[in-house]
């Protein structure tokens, strides 16, 4: 089976990397251990250490980051763990967990976990699968419909970004999407002051980093972290932003002010989330309130609207008498297994249901994909 294939070769890829590791090092070590790989890169190389802390020297992911052009051994490092995770968490656990009655894996859901009203998963945690990297487009490859079905995997299409633009009644963002502009690179042209057509994907992937950065409330040293770059011309960025989008700035301010005066935020189907850090003295903690009021206007009436979605199409499904069943929920996406002869009705059937659950402005995007697995849905 494909896990299993996936498995060995992976197997095999965390021997040769633990192999080139240890001959960089000129010794052995143990890659798992954050005290030995410390040791190793600043003692023993001489590299940049970042923190030390009572157990030795840090080897986040943002420490390796800084390091990583001064020697061969921090890429490596830094592809054994991605791999060895994805060993430890999905590749070894997930077969474990296949139900021997009907051959397929169940996942909890959970409704009260996640305070922006978000579905989480557990035992296992399927939502958590990566998507970025090769391999874990490979794991997603492993899970595959039943014989005779298709997967079919439908996503909103930047509908954070949309319900922005509809919460702050941005004219630019509200514009950029009805003409179907590529949002991150209409916004990297509006801050960055260029045309369109001249910016680079470096350009582009600066404006991406923005974007949800000022969803998430991301401060200028976050926002120099996550970019490798001075705070001062991060925090240059987020004014630039600010300026050229003014109605976003005027919808965070209000925000801000209204979770201050109410002690609670409001998603756009009238959900409620307390915010108790938003009235502290502490200004660490004000500051959290902050972010956690403006975001939970993005993601509580995202999770809102995919509920409601949710709902619509296993309603429709119903009265349909359709074979087609929703099988997984991850965030913004939607995966049904389908009967091979009803995957055109379906698709439609699923596209109406998940534009029209909420009237935003600019209106609800959905991209669908059909495949035999789960990958090849997404793709």
């Amino acid at each position: 089976y494909r896990m299993g294939e996936i498995t060995a070769r992976l197997a095999d890829r965390l021997e040769e990397l633990e192999a080139r590791a240890h001959e960089l090092a000129g010794e052995e070590f143990m890659l798992g251990s954050t005290q030995q790989v410390g040791r190793v890169l600043f003692e023993q190389l001489g590299l940049t250490p970042g923190r030390k802390g009572k157990t030795g020297y840090s080897t986040d992911t943002r420490v390796l980051r800084t390091i990583r052009g001064e020697h061969e051994i921090v890429a490596v490092l830094e592809e054994w763990r991605e791999y060895s995770k994805l060993l430890n968490t999905y590749l070894g656990p997930l077969p474990e967990q296949i139900s021997p009655e009907d051959g397929r894996l169940h996942t909890t859901f959970n409704q009260a976990v996640a305070s922006t009203g978000r579905l989480s998963t557990s035992n296992p945690n399927l939502q958590s699968i990566p998507i970025r990297t090769e391999l874990g487009r490979e794991i997603r490859s492993a899970f595959v419909a039943e014989a005779g079905h298709r997967l079919l995997s439908a996503d909103y299409s930047q509908i954070e970004l949309r319900i922005l633009a509809h919460v702050s009644r941005e004219p630019k963002l509200i514009e950029a999407f009805e003409r179907g502009e590529d949002i991150h690179t209409a916004t990297a042209a509006e801050v960055l002051g260029k045309d369109p057509a001249t910016l680079t994907t470096g350009e582009r992937s600066v404006a991406k980093m923005i974007n949800f950065g000022i969803i998430y409330g991301i401060s200028a040293f976050g926002l120099s972290e996550n970019l490798e770059i001075p705070r001062e011309q991060a925090q240059e960025y987020i004014d630039a932003y600010l300026a050229r989008f003014p109605h976003v700035q005027d919808f965070i301010q209000r925000t801000i002010e209204q979770a201050e005066r109410d002690g609670y935020v409001t998603s756009l189907l009238g959900r409620r989330r307390p915010v108790p850090e938003i009235r502290t003295r502490s200004r660490q903690t004000r500051a959290l309130g902050e972010r956690l009021a403006v975001n939970f206007v993005m993601q509580g009436s995202n999770a809102d609207i995919i509920k409601v979605a949710m709902v619509s199409i296993h309603r429709r499904l119903r009265e349909e008498g359709r074979g087609a069943r929703l099988v997984l929920q991850v965030h913004d996406e939607l995966l049904l297994e389908v009967p091979e002869r009803e995957v055109g009705a379906v698709r439609e059937l699923v596209r109406e249901e998940m534009t029209s659950a909420y009237a935003l402005d600019p209106p609800l995007a959905v991209d669908v994909g059909v495949g035999e697995d789960w990958n090849e849905a997404k793709t």
